[in-house]
């Protein structure tokens, strides 16, 4: 099988990732107890944040906060900052589920949002969101890789903005973290990030840099091992935001996936990434039953994933087909109806093809092939 779905989830996992999972397995509880064996486990926890602390530039490891993943995160942070308060949310057009639907859940509670229009012109990007704001925005939320388009958005500059006028942003990084460069404390008050993704990590794992916490209330509660007299929350970080037996074999399955990026360089990943992605873009297009949508990939402006349609075919028809000749890639409207909005393809859904630093030129080249074959190009 040729794997294509990196965007869902890496594969394979770096041995490394695999090992140090598997050793975890069979440890005693982190923080909870005061033995040997329950200070080693939390002393590998910590020795993860401290990882994710420097490569997302998190001002503490304090401020690295493990969670199951980018959609819990996502919520911790807009519930957190909405919460009985009230106000107006600003959020791109390209957004996965992970943020539409935690966002439609608070506007019932007198939360209003906005949904900016982007473009890949990034000056009339930074435009609409700046045109958006309001005298009540509490929030401003960003896609930094749409994980439909590959489209990468000035997210940077849109933060820049928005501390001029003192409003906070949350970025979704599920897809660029360990592909993109992220200096947290420079740059964003909040950044959600899938472990499982781009640290090649196992599923299940997360993390929240969260450099403004005090202005989030917690929607998660229960022990901490830390102040249990109190049946209020932890002030103290990053106990504060994690409640229950943390997945220990995951966070250190993700540690080892940090090292890994950190070792390989997150410059050279998304190079390779998106150099097979824009081989793959040039040998699509001389296809002239393959709809493609944006423009050839960039390094600099986009992640490593490529939609695309086949004329008179529906998307899970095409990727039915592929799949039968060896191809995995994924189809339909990948958890993210607005992004299939932004393009017109809300109805029918796409054909999506993601790379990782495991792919090779053979594996881009051999669905393309396919794709000729299915679409009876010769």
């Amino acid at each position: 099988m040729i794997y294509l779905d990196n965007a869902a989830t890496t594969y394979p996992k770096p041995r490394s990732v695999r090992n140090a999972a598997f050793g975890a397995i069979n440890s005693a509880n982190p923080g909870r107890s005061g033995h040997k064996m329950s200070i080693s486990a939390s002393e590998q926890i910590f020795r993860c944040r401290v990882k994710a602390a420097s490569l997302f530039g998190a001002s503490s490891p304090e401020n690295v906060i493990f969670t199951s993943g980018c959609t819990q995160a996502a919520n911790m942070v807009i519930k957190g900052v909405t919460s009985k308060k009230g106000g107006h949310v600003v959020v791109s057009d390209l957004e996965h589920n992970a943020v539409m639907r935690p966002l439609s859940a608070v506007a019932g509670d007198g939360v209003s949002y906005t949904v900016v229009k982007t473009s890949q012109d990034d000056e009339e990007t930074l435009r609409a969101f700046r045109d958006a704001l309001r005298s009540d925005t509490r929030l401003v939320v960003c896609t930094q890789i749409s994980n439909v388009w590959g489209i990468r958005l000035p997210v940077e500059r849109i933060a820049a903005m928005c501390r001029q006028y003192g409003i906070p942003i949350m970025i979704d990084a599920a897809q660029s973290a360990g592909v993109v460069k992220i200096n947290a404390a420079d740059n964003f008050d909040f950044v959600c990030i899938a472990g499982h993704k781009g640290l090649y990590a196992p599923m299940g794992t997360g993390i929240l840099i969260a450099q403004r916490p005090e202005i989030m209330r917690t929607i998660i509660e229960g022990g901490t091992g830390s102040k249990s007299r109190s049946l209020e929350m932890p002030d103290v970080l990053p106990d504060r935001f994690e409640s229950g037996t943390p997945n220990l074999s995951g966070i250190v399955g993700m540690s080892s996936g940090i090292d890994f990026v950190k070792n390989i360089g997150e410059e050279r990943i998304r190079s390779h990434e998106v150099g097979l992605i824009s081989k793959l873009y040039d040998r699509l297009s001389r296809n002239r039953r393959v709809i493609l949508y944006t423009a050839r990939p960039q390094v600099d402006k986009c992640g490593g994933v490529l939609s695309f349609n086949i004329e008179g075919m529906d998307s899970e028809s095409a990727a039915a087909l592929l799949d039968e000749r060896g191809i995995a890639v994924r189809a339909g409207l990948h958890c993210s109806p607005a992004a299939h909005e932004h393009f017109g393809t809300q109805d029918i859904g796409a054909v999506r093809i993601s790379t990782s630093y495991f792919t090779t030129e053979n594996d881009i080249f051999a669905a393309a092939r396919a794709i000729d074959v299915i679409t009876n190009i010769k």
